[in-house]
């Protein structure tokens, strides 16, 4: 085998060698990053100049030459509202129940995923039994497909599911866990957090393990109560994971989808429709294929989470510079 890779490599030699005569030494490093920049401009940078092209153009047509210029007319109709208080109002009213479906389950979602994750970690960073298993546990779900997790919990909690069968064996009337707004919305939510926490709990459980033991022993020596060693050491070294939990969180809750559509399918009614599905709804779903519109709610979510990913960098700056500063 190492003979085989030897002279594969005296194979390459000389085409190095014309390479690094015509580009020079430094410009050589770019045939080593070329296949990785040919992978990322054809599934992801080209993509993306197509998403631009389709949402400044109308029709139903899906060839780009078929497709007439509009401008901003995509973004207008998609925003437009008379009064942005009474969705009725609206252009398309689906869609902003959508983004106030995805700003409700984003923000209660991210707050109980950090609080949980926190919390978890915190347990699993002491000196319990089987404190490898558990890790293993928590972290378990985040290597299952969401479709996966998504088909067990609707197992679960379908009419004729296991938890409806659990409450007949009772004699408790079964619950329309999945048919019911309320309880539809509060399944997601749960199912979410069940799926994600693991990887969270790992990044805030990595966190705490890079904390100097000796401050901890040092504040018991001064007798500090559990909360005031939690407050004043704890939360304040672990602030800048716990700020990348918290954007990173953030960022996969506006883009839910996988677990949500395949558990209610965006209903009942509107209750669970987010973002993701309206687009998805509105570009290949319905029998009118609304490219377009699609693509400018599309930019309109990037545009979002752009900002997002700005705020973290801003926030991990000012915690690096509030270090420095001490």
């Amino acid at each position: 085998m190492l003979r085989l890779l030897s002279g594969f490599f005296n194979l390459l030699e000389p085409l190095f060698k014309v390479a690094q005569s015509v580009l020079g030494v430094n410009r050589v490093a770019w045939l080593f990053v070329a296949p990785n920049l040919l992978v990322f401009g054809l599934f992801t940078f080209l993509p993306i100049t197509i998403n631009f092209f389709y949402a400044a153009t109308a029709g139903v047509e899906l060839m780009p030459a078929n497709r007439p210029y509009s401008g901003l007319d995509n973004f207008q109709t998609l925003l437009h509202c008379a009064d942005y208080t009474d969705l009725s109002t609206c252009n398309k009213d689906i869609f902003w129940r959508a983004v106030l479906n995805t700003l409700k389950f984003s923000l209660i979602q991210v707050v109980l995923m950090v609080v949980f994750s926190l919390i978890t970690a915190l347990v699993l960073n002491r000196k319990i039994i089987g404190r490898g298993f558990w890790r293993s546990v928590y972290f378990y779900p985040v290597l299952l497909s969401p479709v996966v997790v998504a088909l067990i919990w609707k197992w679960l909690l379908q009419s004729q599911g296991a938890f409806n069968a659990g409450l007949v064996a009772m004699d408790v009337q079964p619950i329309e866990w999945l048919t019911v707004a309320d309880w539809a919305f509060f399944w997601t939510v749960f199912v979410s957090i069940w799926a994600h926490m693991g990887f969270y709990t790992l990044i805030i459980l990595a966190g705490l393990q890079a904390i100097p033991r000796d401050l901890y022993e040092a504040a018991e020596m001064d007798r500090a109560s559990p909360w005031r060693t939690l407050t004043r050491i704890t939360l304040p070294l672990l602030m800048p994971n716990l700020i990348v939990v918290l954007v990173l969180a953030a960022i996969k809750a506006v883009q839910v989808f996988d677990e949500v559509f395949v558990l209610t399918g965006g209903g009942p009614g509107s209750a669970t429709t987010f973002i993701v599905q309206f687009i998805y709804q509105t570009g290949f779903a319905e029998q009118i294929h609304l490219y377009g519109l699609a693509a400018a709610a599309s930019l309109t979510l990037a545009t979002f989470l752009v900002i997002l990913t700005l705020a973290q960098l801003r926030l991990s700056k000012a915690d690096d510079m509030g270090k420095k500063g001490h």
